[in-house]
Protein backbone atom coordinates (compact mmCIF):
# COMPACT_ATOMS: atom_id res chain seq x y z
CA UNK A 1 0.00 0.00 0.00
CA UNK A 2 0.87 3.50 -0.93
CA UNK A 3 2.76 5.12 2.20
CA UNK A 4 2.10 8.68 2.13
CA UNK A 5 5.29 11.45 2.37
CA UNK A 6 5.34 14.49 4.29
CA UNK A 7 2.70 17.03 3.00
CA UNK A 8 4.50 20.01 1.58
CA UNK A 9 7.92 17.92 1.10
CA UNK A 10 9.96 18.33 -2.04
CA UNK A 11 8.20 14.77 -3.26
CA UNK A 12 4.87 16.06 -3.34
CA UNK A 13 3.26 19.23 -4.92
CA UNK A 14 1.09 22.17 -2.49
CA UNK A 15 -1.47 21.06 -5.42
CA UNK A 16 -1.33 17.73 -4.72
CA UNK A 17 -0.83 18.23 -0.87
CA UNK A 18 -4.47 20.04 -1.18
CA UNK A 19 -5.41 17.10 -2.73
CA UNK A 20 -4.70 14.76 0.07
CA UNK A 21 -5.83 16.97 2.70
CA UNK A 22 -9.51 17.38 1.36
CA UNK A 23 -9.87 13.83 0.86
CA UNK A 24 -8.55 12.96 4.80
CA UNK A 25 -11.35 16.05 5.82
CA UNK A 26 -14.08 14.25 3.60
CA UNK A 27 -13.38 11.09 4.93
CA UNK A 28 -13.23 12.26 8.60
CA UNK A 29 -16.84 13.80 7.72
CA UNK A 30 -18.56 11.08 6.39
CA UNK A 31 -17.30 8.63 8.96
CA UNK A 32 -18.10 11.48 11.77
CA UNK A 33 -21.69 11.77 10.09
CA UNK A 34 -22.27 8.06 9.80
CA UNK A 35 -21.48 7.29 13.67
CA UNK A 36 -23.65 10.14 14.95
CA UNK A 37 -26.67 10.00 12.60
CA UNK A 38 -27.70 6.50 13.20
CA UNK A 39 -25.31 4.19 11.49
CA UNK A 40 -23.37 3.21 14.67
CA UNK A 41 -25.23 0.40 16.72
CA UNK A 42 -25.44 0.35 20.39
CA UNK A 43 -22.61 -1.74 21.63
CA UNK A 44 -23.84 -5.41 21.74
CA UNK A 45 -23.86 -8.08 25.22
CA UNK A 46 -20.88 -8.23 27.02
CA UNK A 47 -20.72 -11.88 29.22
CA UNK A 48 -19.57 -11.77 32.88
CA UNK A 49 -17.66 -14.88 32.34
CA UNK A 50 -15.24 -15.92 29.35
CA UNK A 51 -16.69 -19.77 29.07
CA UNK A 52 -14.11 -20.21 26.13
CA UNK A 53 -11.32 -19.44 28.18
CA UNK A 54 -12.44 -21.73 30.85
CA UNK A 55 -12.79 -24.71 28.46
CA UNK A 56 -9.16 -23.95 27.06
CA UNK A 57 -7.73 -23.87 30.41
CA UNK A 58 -9.36 -27.39 31.55
CA UNK A 59 -8.48 -28.68 27.76
CA UNK A 60 -4.81 -28.17 28.54
CA UNK A 61 -4.66 -29.88 31.44
CA UNK A 62 -6.80 -32.84 30.58
CA UNK A 63 -6.32 -36.40 29.00
CA UNK A 64 -8.28 -38.91 27.42
CA UNK A 65 -7.18 -42.31 27.81
CA UNK A 66 -3.97 -41.68 29.92
CA UNK A 67 -2.62 -40.12 26.75
CA UNK A 68 -2.74 -35.86 27.11
CA UNK A 69 -4.87 -33.78 24.60
CA UNK A 70 -3.32 -31.68 21.92
CA UNK A 71 -2.63 -28.27 21.99
CA UNK A 72 -5.27 -26.26 20.21
CA UNK A 73 -2.39 -24.35 18.48
CA UNK A 74 -1.40 -27.46 17.05
CA UNK A 75 -1.60 -27.34 13.14
CA UNK A 76 -4.75 -28.93 11.74
CA UNK A 77 -2.43 -31.72 10.43
CA UNK A 78 -1.50 -33.19 13.96
CA UNK A 79 -5.09 -33.08 15.63
CA UNK A 80 -6.64 -34.81 12.84
CA UNK A 81 -4.15 -37.49 13.56
CA UNK A 82 -4.86 -37.46 17.23
CA UNK A 83 -8.70 -37.75 16.53
CA UNK A 84 -7.93 -40.77 13.95
CA UNK A 85 -5.92 -42.45 16.98
CA UNK A 86 -9.18 -42.69 19.12
CA UNK A 87 -12.26 -44.83 18.98
CA UNK A 88 -15.74 -43.31 18.62
CA UNK A 89 -16.98 -43.45 21.63
CA UNK A 90 -13.54 -41.67 23.21
CA UNK A 91 -14.43 -39.08 20.55
CA UNK A 92 -17.93 -37.99 21.85
CA UNK A 93 -16.57 -38.04 25.33
CA UNK A 94 -14.41 -35.04 24.38
CA UNK A 95 -17.09 -33.46 22.38
CA UNK A 96 -19.26 -33.39 25.41
CA UNK A 97 -16.87 -32.82 28.00
CA UNK A 98 -14.51 -29.80 26.28
CA UNK A 99 -17.45 -28.76 23.26
CA UNK A 100 -16.58 -25.41 23.40
CA UNK A 101 -12.73 -25.83 22.73
CA UNK A 102 -13.64 -29.48 20.37
CA UNK A 103 -16.37 -27.64 18.22
CA UNK A 104 -13.87 -24.76 17.32
CA UNK A 105 -10.79 -27.35 16.75
CA UNK A 106 -8.89 -26.83 13.36
CA UNK A 107 -8.27 -30.53 12.08
CA UNK A 108 -11.23 -32.50 14.71
CA UNK A 109 -13.54 -34.09 12.10
CA UNK A 110 -16.65 -31.87 10.71
CA UNK A 111 -19.05 -33.96 12.27
CA UNK A 112 -17.73 -34.15 15.34
CA UNK A 113 -17.31 -30.29 15.87
CA UNK A 114 -20.93 -29.85 14.95
CA UNK A 115 -21.77 -32.25 17.63
CA UNK A 116 -20.03 -30.56 20.20
CA UNK A 117 -20.82 -27.03 18.94
CA UNK A 118 -24.65 -28.76 19.64
CA UNK A 119 -23.56 -29.30 23.38
CA UNK A 120 -22.02 -25.81 23.93
CA UNK A 121 -25.19 -24.26 22.01
CA UNK A 122 -27.17 -26.40 24.71
CA UNK A 123 -25.39 -24.97 27.42
CA UNK A 124 -25.21 -21.33 26.50
CA UNK A 125 -28.80 -21.28 25.68
CA UNK A 126 -29.10 -22.70 29.16
CA UNK A 127 -27.30 -19.74 30.75
CA UNK A 128 -28.90 -17.14 28.91
CA UNK A 129 -32.61 -19.00 29.94
CA UNK A 130 -31.13 -18.47 33.67
CA UNK A 131 -29.90 -14.53 32.91
CA UNK A 132 -33.84 -13.79 31.66
CA UNK A 133 -34.72 -14.23 35.42
CA UNK A 134 -31.87 -12.51 36.65
CA UNK A 135 -33.16 -10.20 38.60
CA UNK A 136 -29.88 -8.07 39.14
CA UNK A 137 -30.05 -7.13 35.90
CA UNK A 138 -31.83 -4.63 33.62
CA UNK A 139 -34.52 -5.05 32.07
CA UNK A 140 -32.86 -3.96 28.96
CA UNK A 141 -30.09 -6.87 30.25
CA UNK A 142 -32.85 -9.61 30.91
CA UNK A 143 -34.48 -8.68 27.06
CA UNK A 144 -30.63 -9.41 25.42
CA UNK A 145 -30.50 -12.41 27.28
CA UNK A 146 -33.87 -13.14 25.98
CA UNK A 147 -32.55 -12.65 22.47
CA UNK A 148 -29.74 -14.38 22.56
CA UNK A 149 -31.30 -17.70 24.12
CA UNK A 150 -34.02 -17.59 21.02
CA UNK A 151 -30.66 -17.13 18.44
CA UNK A 152 -29.59 -20.49 20.57
CA UNK A 153 -32.08 -22.19 20.14
CA UNK A 154 -32.71 -21.36 16.29
CA UNK A 155 -29.29 -22.93 15.66
CA UNK A 156 -29.94 -25.69 17.85
CA UNK A 157 -32.57 -26.44 14.96
CA UNK A 158 -32.57 -29.61 13.40
CA UNK A 159 -30.28 -30.47 10.24
CA UNK A 160 -27.82 -27.48 11.53
CA UNK A 161 -24.03 -27.37 10.71
CA UNK A 162 -22.32 -25.17 13.35
CA UNK A 163 -19.04 -25.36 12.26
CA UNK A 164 -17.71 -22.65 15.05
CA UNK A 165 -19.24 -21.20 18.12
CA UNK A 166 -17.95 -18.74 20.58
CA UNK A 167 -20.71 -17.11 22.77
CA UNK A 168 -18.23 -14.29 24.40
CA UNK A 169 -19.43 -11.10 24.27
CA UNK A 170 -21.61 -10.58 21.45
CA UNK A 171 -20.22 -13.76 19.99
CA UNK A 172 -18.65 -15.61 16.79
CA UNK A 173 -19.82 -18.20 14.65
CA UNK A 174 -19.42 -20.18 11.08
CA UNK A 175 -22.43 -22.41 9.46
CA UNK A 176 -22.00 -24.98 6.90
CA UNK A 177 -24.26 -25.70 4.28
CA UNK A 178 -23.83 -28.69 2.43
CA UNK A 179 -20.94 -31.78 2.79
CA UNK A 180 -17.79 -30.12 3.50
CA UNK A 181 -15.64 -33.27 3.90
CA UNK A 182 -16.74 -34.04 0.43
CA UNK A 183 -16.84 -30.94 -1.62
CA UNK A 184 -15.28 -30.48 -4.56
CA UNK A 185 -15.59 -26.45 -4.20
CA UNK A 186 -16.17 -24.51 -0.74
CA UNK A 187 -17.16 -21.24 -0.78
CA UNK A 188 -16.68 -18.82 2.48
CA UNK A 189 -19.19 -15.97 2.99
CA UNK A 190 -17.00 -13.25 4.61
CA UNK A 191 -19.89 -10.40 5.99
CA UNK A 192 -19.24 -6.95 7.35
CA UNK A 193 -20.01 -4.24 10.19
CA UNK A 194 -22.29 -5.48 12.92
CA UNK A 195 -22.34 -9.03 12.79
CA UNK A 196 -22.55 -11.27 15.61
CA UNK A 197 -24.27 -13.79 16.73
CA UNK A 198 -27.89 -11.84 17.17
CA UNK A 199 -27.83 -10.82 13.16
CA UNK A 200 -25.97 -14.27 12.01
CA UNK A 201 -29.62 -14.69 10.55
CA UNK A 202 -32.70 -12.95 9.96
CA UNK A 203 -36.26 -13.20 9.60
CA UNK A 204 -36.48 -9.66 7.56
CA UNK A 205 -34.11 -8.80 4.76
CA UNK A 206 -32.79 -12.13 5.31
CA UNK A 207 -30.16 -12.10 2.58
CA UNK A 208 -28.53 -9.30 4.48
CA UNK A 209 -27.17 -11.57 7.00
CA UNK A 210 -24.64 -14.33 6.73
CA UNK A 211 -26.99 -16.95 6.93
CA UNK A 212 -29.51 -15.90 4.19
CA UNK A 213 -26.06 -14.60 2.19
CA UNK A 214 -24.92 -18.56 2.23
CA UNK A 215 -28.07 -20.27 1.94
CA UNK A 216 -29.16 -18.22 -0.96
CA UNK A 217 -25.44 -18.99 -2.22
CA UNK A 218 -25.37 -22.49 -1.99
CA UNK A 219 -28.78 -22.43 -3.73
CA UNK A 220 -27.80 -20.79 -6.54
CA UNK A 221 -24.69 -23.12 -6.98
CA UNK A 222 -26.81 -26.55 -7.03
CA UNK A 223 -28.79 -25.00 -9.55
CA UNK A 224 -25.29 -23.41 -11.43
CA UNK A 225 -24.00 -27.08 -11.37
CA UNK A 226 -26.06 -30.19 -9.64
CA UNK A 227 -23.02 -32.61 -11.10
CA UNK A 228 -20.50 -30.18 -8.74
CA UNK A 229 -20.28 -31.05 -4.85
CA UNK A 230 -20.42 -27.89 -3.20
CA UNK A 231 -20.25 -26.65 0.65
CA UNK A 232 -21.03 -22.56 1.59
CA UNK A 233 -19.55 -21.43 4.73
CA UNK A 234 -21.33 -18.31 6.52
CA UNK A 235 -18.68 -17.79 8.34
CA UNK A 236 -19.08 -14.56 11.44
CA UNK A 237 -16.06 -16.12 13.07
CA UNK A 238 -14.39 -12.97 13.88
CA UNK A 239 -15.00 -9.77 15.51
CA UNK A 240 -16.59 -6.82 13.08
CA UNK A 241 -16.74 -3.51 13.94
CA UNK A 242 -20.19 -2.07 15.64
CA UNK A 243 -21.64 0.41 12.79
CA UNK A 244 -19.77 2.50 10.66
CA UNK A 245 -17.99 4.16 13.57
CA UNK A 246 -13.66 3.84 14.23
CA UNK A 247 -12.76 0.88 13.65
CA UNK A 248 -14.75 0.51 10.94
CA UNK A 249 -12.30 3.03 9.33
CA UNK A 250 -9.30 1.56 10.32
CA UNK A 251 -7.93 -2.16 9.64
CA UNK A 252 -7.26 -3.47 13.28
CA UNK A 253 -10.30 -5.59 13.47
CA UNK A 254 -9.64 -6.71 9.66
CA UNK A 255 -5.76 -7.62 10.54
CA UNK A 256 -7.23 -9.78 13.34
CA UNK A 257 -10.06 -11.25 11.14
CA UNK A 258 -7.71 -11.97 8.59
CA UNK A 259 -5.51 -14.50 10.75
CA UNK A 260 -8.56 -16.31 11.88
CA UNK A 261 -9.92 -16.17 8.14
CA UNK A 262 -6.29 -17.69 6.77
CA UNK A 263 -6.96 -20.07 9.79
CA UNK A 264 -10.00 -21.33 8.70
CA UNK A 265 -9.48 -21.91 4.95
CA UNK A 266 -5.71 -23.76 5.91
CA UNK A 267 -8.15 -26.38 8.13
CA UNK A 268 -10.58 -27.03 5.63
CA UNK A 269 -10.78 -30.53 5.46
CA UNK A 270 -9.86 -32.56 1.85
CA UNK A 271 -8.17 -30.54 -1.15
CA UNK A 272 -11.32 -28.47 -1.97
CA UNK A 273 -10.76 -25.57 -3.79
CA UNK A 274 -12.13 -22.68 -2.39
CA UNK A 275 -13.88 -19.09 -3.10
CA UNK A 276 -14.39 -15.87 -0.96
CA UNK A 277 -16.81 -13.86 -1.07
CA UNK A 278 -16.44 -10.60 0.43
CA UNK A 279 -19.36 -8.44 1.51
CA UNK A 280 -18.54 -4.29 3.09
CA UNK A 281 -15.88 -4.60 5.30
CA UNK A 282 -15.73 -8.45 4.80
CA UNK A 283 -13.75 -7.00 1.64
CA UNK A 284 -10.92 -4.93 3.72
CA UNK A 285 -10.73 -8.52 5.77
CA UNK A 286 -10.39 -10.75 2.84
CA UNK A 287 -7.88 -7.76 1.27
CA UNK A 288 -5.60 -8.26 4.90
CA UNK A 289 -5.90 -11.94 4.73
CA UNK A 290 -5.16 -12.32 0.72
CA UNK A 291 -1.37 -11.51 0.77
CA UNK A 292 -0.79 -14.93 2.90
CA UNK A 293 -3.55 -16.83 1.70
CA UNK A 294 -3.18 -21.07 1.07
CA UNK A 295 -2.67 -21.63 -2.60
CA UNK A 296 -6.43 -23.71 -2.61
CA UNK A 297 -8.37 -20.02 -3.14
CA UNK A 298 -8.39 -19.56 -6.47
CA UNK A 299 -11.14 -16.50 -6.35
CA UNK A 300 -11.50 -13.64 -4.10
CA UNK A 301 -14.80 -12.12 -4.77
CA UNK A 302 -15.64 -8.50 -3.61
CA UNK A 303 -19.10 -6.52 -2.87
CA UNK A 304 -20.06 -3.27 -1.36
CA UNK A 305 -16.68 -2.76 -0.60
CA UNK A 306 -14.72 0.15 0.80
CA UNK A 307 -11.37 -0.85 0.23
CA UNK A 308 -9.42 -3.96 0.48
CA UNK A 309 -6.43 -1.71 2.20
CA UNK A 310 -4.64 -2.13 -1.12
CA UNK A 311 -3.67 0.29 -4.22
CA UNK A 312 -3.78 -2.40 -6.77
CA UNK A 313 -4.97 -5.57 -6.96
CA UNK A 314 -1.63 -6.56 -7.66
CA UNK A 315 -0.44 -5.33 -4.05
CA UNK A 316 -2.30 -8.08 -2.98
CA UNK A 317 0.13 -10.66 -4.17
CA UNK A 318 -2.11 -13.53 -4.21
CA UNK A 319 -2.33 -16.32 -7.03
CA UNK A 320 -6.52 -16.23 -6.84
CA UNK A 321 -8.02 -13.98 -9.04
CA UNK A 322 -9.50 -10.85 -7.85
CA UNK A 323 -13.49 -10.15 -8.70
CA UNK A 324 -15.05 -6.58 -7.78
CA UNK A 325 -19.17 -5.81 -7.84
CA UNK A 326 -20.57 -2.56 -6.99
CA UNK A 327 -24.43 -1.67 -7.64
CA UNK A 328 -26.18 1.98 -8.88
CA UNK A 329 -27.44 2.71 -5.72
CA UNK A 330 -25.09 1.23 -2.65
CA UNK A 331 -24.64 4.11 -0.13
CA UNK A 332 -21.03 2.49 -0.39
CA UNK A 333 -19.95 4.59 -3.33
CA UNK A 334 -20.11 8.09 -1.37
CA UNK A 335 -17.05 6.75 1.14
CA UNK A 336 -13.87 8.23 0.18
CA UNK A 337 -11.76 5.62 -1.16
CA UNK A 338 -8.09 6.02 0.42
CA UNK A 339 -5.85 5.59 3.33
CA UNK A 340 -4.01 8.06 4.78
CA UNK A 341 -2.77 7.48 8.24
CA UNK A 342 -4.18 4.29 8.70
CA UNK A 343 -8.17 5.72 8.03
CA UNK A 344 -9.40 4.64 5.68
CA UNK A 345 -9.31 1.34 3.36
CA UNK A 346 -7.17 2.20 -0.20
CA UNK A 347 -8.25 2.35 -3.37
CA UNK A 348 -11.95 1.65 -5.10
CA UNK A 349 -11.89 -2.28 -6.20
CA UNK A 350 -14.55 -1.12 -8.77
CA UNK A 351 -11.99 1.50 -10.05
CA UNK A 352 -10.68 0.15 -13.60
CA UNK A 353 -7.32 1.36 -12.07
CA UNK A 354 -7.52 -1.13 -8.96
CA UNK A 355 -6.99 -4.04 -11.62
CA UNK A 356 -9.98 -6.24 -10.73
CA UNK A 357 -12.27 -8.12 -12.46
CA UNK A 358 -15.10 -5.97 -12.77
CA UNK A 359 -18.76 -8.45 -12.60
CA UNK A 360 -22.29 -6.82 -13.36
CA UNK A 361 -24.97 -6.19 -10.13
CA UNK A 362 -26.88 -4.57 -12.61
CA UNK A 363 -30.28 -5.55 -10.74
CA UNK A 364 -28.98 -6.09 -6.99
CA UNK A 365 -30.30 -3.37 -4.77
CA UNK A 366 -28.86 -1.41 -1.74
CA UNK A 367 -25.49 -1.72 0.08
CA UNK A 368 -27.39 -5.79 1.41
CA UNK A 369 -28.96 -6.87 -2.16
CA UNK A 370 -26.07 -8.60 -3.66
CA UNK A 371 -27.23 -11.85 -2.68
CA UNK A 372 -30.65 -12.39 -3.10
CA UNK A 373 -32.24 -15.04 -5.12
CA UNK A 374 -32.79 -13.99 -8.99
CA UNK A 375 -30.30 -11.60 -8.78
CA UNK A 376 -27.35 -11.31 -11.76
CA UNK A 377 -24.97 -10.42 -9.00
CA UNK A 378 -25.70 -14.09 -7.53
CA UNK A 379 -25.42 -16.05 -10.24
CA UNK A 380 -22.13 -14.47 -10.71
CA UNK A 381 -20.74 -15.47 -7.55
CA UNK A 382 -22.18 -19.12 -8.18
CA UNK A 383 -20.70 -19.10 -11.60
CA UNK A 384 -17.35 -18.71 -9.60
CA UNK A 385 -18.37 -20.46 -6.71
CA UNK A 386 -18.88 -23.82 -9.12
CA UNK A 387 -15.54 -23.04 -10.89
CA UNK A 388 -16.87 -21.82 -13.90
CA UNK A 389 -15.69 -18.18 -13.75
CA UNK A 390 -15.77 -17.71 -18.07
CA UNK A 391 -19.62 -18.10 -17.58
CA UNK A 392 -19.96 -14.87 -15.59
CA UNK A 393 -21.16 -11.29 -16.83
CA UNK A 394 -19.12 -8.36 -16.69
CA UNK A 395 -19.70 -5.11 -15.74
CA UNK A 396 -20.34 -2.86 -18.89
CA UNK A 397 -18.13 0.07 -18.25
CA UNK A 398 -15.36 -2.76 -17.19
CA UNK A 399 -13.13 -4.34 -19.86
CA UNK A 400 -13.87 -8.40 -20.98
CA UNK A 401 -13.50 -9.71 -16.94
CA UNK A 402 -13.21 -13.24 -18.29
CA UNK A 403 -10.03 -12.77 -20.18
CA UNK A 404 -7.25 -14.93 -19.70
CA UNK A 405 -9.11 -17.57 -18.06
CA UNK A 406 -6.98 -20.84 -18.29
CA UNK A 407 -8.20 -23.60 -20.00
CA UNK A 408 -9.87 -25.52 -17.03
CA UNK A 409 -11.62 -22.38 -16.71
CA UNK A 410 -13.27 -22.78 -19.69
CA UNK A 411 -14.08 -26.53 -19.50
CA UNK A 412 -15.76 -25.63 -15.98
CA UNK A 413 -17.75 -22.78 -17.95
CA UNK A 414 -18.92 -25.41 -20.75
Amino acid sequence: MTSFPELGSPSIPWTNAATVWRGLLALAVVFVMLATTGWTAVRGHQAAADPRAAALKAWLHGSIGGVPLPSPREDASTVARFFASLPGAQRDRLANRYPLVVGNLGGAPAELRYRANRAALAQARTAEERRTHDSALTPAGRYEATRRMHRFESLLGEGRQILAFDPTGPGRVAEVFGDLDRAQRVSVVVPGVDTNVLTFEKTQRAYSAPVGMARSLYAAERKASPATGTAVIAWADYTSPVGVGMDAATGKLAAEGALRLRKTVRELPGASKVSLFCHSYGSVVCGVAARDLSPRVTDVAVAGSPGMRADHAADLHTSARIWAMRDADDWIQGVPHMEVGGLGHGADPVSPSFGARLLSAADARGHAGYFAPGTTSLANFAGIGVGAPASVRCARDGSDCTEDLGPADGAAAA
